[in-house]
């Protein structure tokens, strides 16, 4: 923010909107739940931001080490993290807290470096959600910029080439997982030779492949959106490869909205990122496209209510169809989400 001394919620609040098409269904297939020290995003708050006037009849949980188990196995620690989760998202399937319901897919994490090894991890995963374990998400965000963090797991640069990885990989498909692929834009042929290799497993691409604009990087949004959209347009050739269209307003992406005295409009974030949208879907179609929301890290740039109406404001010129895949249709398939009257 601006300034530390800011209450976020406030400087959120310093721009308010109406939800536009309130009554459109969405399911939101990219956010996270956590209890870190100053930091709380637990079942409440993700509720406040799905009550701010959109009709979200849904969300998926994508792992982000939180409540790891404190003991047992290290392979295993993960696991616990799936078991809150789906606590998380029973006490929201109760329906006492409204229509949305929360967590009703599960993207969990584990280490598929440990090749043939991680199959027992995989199952207890099932085991533990089995009604809404869905995927892995093993984080290969990799940038030799000391100006640009890694990603969580701390992974090596050749993290989706290696040989272990890729042996762990292939036992998804067998149990029914998909795989999300969170990294950076230079390391998007990397993801392309993965979804090539792969052929039988769904591959979802998270935010748009991390196009960066910090570091080495700031100053040169043109050049790396040039070079961005060729490694989209590759990627798009591959039909087992879905594209999360979002998580483009976090700090790293170098639009700075963070250090602003006020967050932005819909209008302005759509005008300064409409062409990454676009080009996705022109490229994947809306039936391997799903808005995501990656709350609350895209909470410090931006509400809730805004970007969904951002999202609202650049599928303006889409069809009635093309809306219900890019807004719900799309997630509740590659997420296998039943979910009654969605229309």
């Amino acid at each position: 923010m601006p300034n530390t001394e800011i209450d976020p919620d406030a400087w959120l609040a310093k721009v308010s909107e109406a939800p536009l098409e309130p009554e459109l269904p969405i399911i939101d297939p990219h956010h996270h739940l956590w209890d870190h020290s100053g930091s709380r995003y637990m079942l409440d708050e993700i509720l406040r931001d799905t009550n701010s006037g959109h009709r979200v009849r849904a969300t998926v949980f994508v792992e982000c080490m939180s409540m790891y188990r404190a003991d047992g196995p290290e392979s295993m620690r993960p696991v616990g993290e799936t078991e809150f989760v789906n606590g998380i998202a029973a006490q929201s399937a109760s329906g006492q807290y409204g229509e949305t319901r929360v967590a009703a897919g599960i993207v969990g994490f584990a280490d598929l470096t440990l090749g043939d090894a991680v199959v027992p991890v995989l199952e207890a995963h099932i085991a533990a959600a089995p009604a809404r374990f869905r995927g892995i998400r093993h984080a290969g965000g990799f940038d030799p910029s000391p100006d640009v963090r890694n990603s969580h797991t701390n992974p090596p640069a050749d993290l989706y080439e290696s040989k272990k990885f890729r042996e762990g990989f292939a036992r998804l498909s067998k149990l029914g997982l998909s795989f999300e692929a969170w990294q950076y834009h230079p390391q998007m042929p990397a993801v392309t030779a993965l979804a090539k290799a792969f052929p039988d497993t769904t591959l979802i691409l998270n935010h748009f492949g991390g196009p960066l604009g910090i570091g080495p990087y700031e100053g040169r949004r043109a050049e790396i959106f040039g070079e961005w959209k060729t490694n989209i347009a590759d990627l798009a050739r591959h039909p087992n490869v879905v594209v999360k269209l979002g998580g483009i307003n976090m700090p790293i992406n170098g639009f700075g909205w963070h250090r602003r005295p006020s967050p932005p409009t819909s209008d302005e974030l759509a005008s300064a990122t409409r062409d990454y949208y676009l080009h996705a879907i022109d490229k994947f179609g809306p039936r391997r496209c799903m808005f995501e929301s990656n709350f609350p890290v895209d909470r410090a740039s931006c509400s809730y209510a805004v970007l969904w109406n951002t999202f609202k404001k650049i599928a303006s010129g889409f069809t009635k169809d093309e809306k219900a895949q890019l807004f719900h249709r799309t997630a509740a398939d590659v997420y296998r989400l039943k979910l009654a009257n969605l229309s």
